[in-house]
């Protein structure tokens, strides 16, 4: 007979008890119910208990035991959880995952994704170790002490609605993406940036302008009074003046910006305060924020600290340096789970 490849049914152990009882031999139990012998000694072993009465007492297998003991074994499968074992881990990731400050406070603007988590880990030089997909079943079984789906900031993305590219050129006098260089394009060296500006509530002229490295996703963020040009324009010419031009040229070679009216004054965007050029400005196809995704992503983030709605003016230059340093200080994959603050 065919041995059978499968555990003991309810009825089969039933079987096995009312053969032992009329004393028939494993062998013949074994050829009767297609399992090998050992199979059936294995099986007659998990189920044993000692039956006693006034006179004498005897092995006997009883099917029911046997039953419950093969349940709790199958619940019970699998390998033990290896972050179980290291309950420090567990608590860094935790908190990592739930905005825990070193000094107890809770800022929820501040959590860390599971992936980041796990690369801010890395450099704890903790000895347990899980991948991303494991981290997120943990947390989706409420392995963790608090944490539990929804205290993630985001579980997944949207699926991607089909759509098609717009390339069209808004104005064709100014320097357009597709005439870029292919180095930026490729990110090959720092100093290129993204920018863009985050607007606030609805009657509220300030506003906040963002800047975004292309190769080390470092971020800069300045607040100004209104959405003109002009006030975008008087930021460069800090800078300039601040860092000097030598400095300036270094981490501010190109820029590449979305065809807002703020961006458009190509030539005195461009003018610098020490005479010259001080940088080339290319301007993204119209409706392809993507050309300049690094930047959009940022400002998601930054979007945890100033939602929609917000009123630009009542926030510091203070508070906006605040988010943007939780930002150059977050792990990110395409650095290797590096900062953008540890960026050369």
């Amino acid at each position: 007979m065919t041995k059978k490849q499968h555990y003991m049914t309810w009825e089969e152990r039933q079987q096995l008890e009312a053969m032992r009882r009329n004393k028939i031999p494993v062998a013949e139990i074994a050829r009767q119910l297609g399992f090998c012998r050992q199979t059936n000694y294995n099986e007659i072993k998990r189920g044993s208990y000692l039956h006693t009465c006034e006179y004498w007492e005897e092995v006997r297998y009883s099917a029911d035991k046997a039953q419950q003991l093969h349940r709790r074994n199958q619940t019970a499968k699998g390998r033990p959880l290896k972050i179980g074992r290291d309950h420090a881990y567990a608590q860094f990731l935790e908190q990592k995952m739930l905005g825990i400050q070193a000094d107890g406070s809770v800022d929820r603007r501040r959590r860390y994704s599971p992936a980041a988590a796990l690369g801010e880990a890395r450099k704890e030089n903790f000895t347990t170790g899980v991948c991303v997909s494991t981290l997120y079943s943990y947390i989706t079984k409420r392995v963790f002490l608090h944490l539990i789906n929804r205290d993630l900031w985001e579980k997944g993305r949207p699926k991607r609605q089909g759509y098609r590219p717009v390339r069209r050129v808004a104005h064709p006098l100014l320097p357009s993406i597709s005439s870029r260089p292919e180095a930026i394009g490729r990110r090959v060296e720092m100093g290129h940036q993204e920018i863009d500006l985050i607007v606030g509530k609805a009657g509220s002229r300030a506003a906040l302008l963002t800047m975004t490295d292309r190769k080390g996703r470092t971020e800069l963020a300045y607040r100004i009074p209104d959405k003109r040009a002009e006030s975008v324009r008087a930021v460069f010419d800090r800078l300039e003046r601040e860092l000097g031009a030598a400095r300036f040229r270094e981490l501010f070679r190109s820029v590449t910006a979305d065809n807002g009216p703020e961006f458009l004054e190509y030539d005195k965007l461009t003018e610098s305060v020490f005479g010259g050029k001080r940088f080339e400005v290319y301007y993204c196809h119209s409706y392809s924020a993507w050309e300049k995704g690094s930047n959009e992503n940022h400002n998601r983030l930054l979007r945890r600290f100033f939602p929609k709605r917000t009123d630009f003016a009542q926030v510091s230059q203070e508070e906006v340096e605040a988010a943007v340093d939780f930002l150059n200080h977050y792990p990110r994959k395409i650095l290797d789970w590096r900062c953008p603050a540890d960026q050369p």
